[in-house]
Parts: C-alpha cells; sequence; structure tokens
C-alpha cells in the first residue's frame, strides 16, 4: 500500500457515483500542490475508515475528508475545507462557512439525493499519475 497517505488530506467518495467521480477529477486537476490522495467509500481502505468510527458502510451519500491523524470533515464542510486546501481563488469559498452546518448540509444532502439523476455515468479512468493518488486496499 501507498504509505504517503499518513501525510496526504483523503477525500473518501462514493465510487459508483458519477458525480462524485467529476468532483474527484476537478480535485485532480487544481490539486497542483499533491496534497490529496482518493479512495472509494467501497474500497477495503474506506471500509476500514468508516467502521473504525461507526459509520454507515453500506449507504454512500457523504463526502469524507481526513487528514489522519488531525481531523476528519463531512458533507459541505468537506467540501469547503477542500476548497480551502487547493488554495488561490478556491480559498474564497471559506465565505461559505456564515452559514451554519445544519443549512448547507441541507443542500449538500439535497444534491446527493439526487447526484444519480444529475451524473453523466461515464466511466472516470485515471491517467497514470493520477492512480498513485488512490488508495485501493
Amino acid at each position: 500500500m501507498k504509505e504517503n497517505w499518513k501525510d496526504k488530506h483523503i477525500v473518501f467518495f462514493d465510487g459508483e457515483c458519477g458525480v462524485c467521480n467529476f468532483w474527484v477529477q476537478w480535485i485532480l486537476e487544481r490539486d497542483k500542490n499533491d496534497r490529496f490522495m482518493f479512495a472509494s467509500l467501497q474500497s477495503g481502505f474506506g471500509q476500514k475508515f468508516l467502521s473504525e468510527r461507526g459509520l454507515e458502510t453500506k449507504v454512500f451519500n457523504t463526502l469524507y475528508l481526513w487528514k489522519p491523524g488531525k481531523y476528519y470533515f463531512t458533507k459541505s464542510r468537506a467540501v469547503l475545507q477542500i476548497a480551502n486546501i487547493l488554495g488561490g481563488i478556491y480559498k474564497l469559498s471559506v465565505a461559505g462557512k456564515i452559514f451554519p452546518p445544519v443549512l448547507s448540509d441541507q443542500v449538500y444532502d439535497m444534491v446527493s439525493r439526487n447526484r444519480m439523476k444529475l451524473a453523466n455515468q461515464k466511466c472516470f479512468l485515471p491517467d497514470r499519475d493520477q492512480k498513485k493518488k488512490f488508495i485501493e486496499v
């Protein structure tokens, strides 16, 4: 397994969701400082992350951002934190923190419930360099 994941921000996503895969690609293209790695929630690594925290292991409707030994964020807060870490113009997303999580998570949940309808179901295949950023075990 790639051990460098311990120094990265890990994005856990639904590997069977076209919308989720779109956003993984979006992050990959903007991660110029190599700060992120990715794991599907269905993977062994994703399942271990969920079970160790007593989180749902069968229904995958939540994005998680985890910095090992530091924190993990869910839903809208994970999205805002990812944008903040990417930096540049995306740091402006910090303005989204003025909304309480209960409100921003309602919007997140609405998108999550409808994501399969929104998704272009094309399969995402990472290139060789991008593949190094995925944790599968």
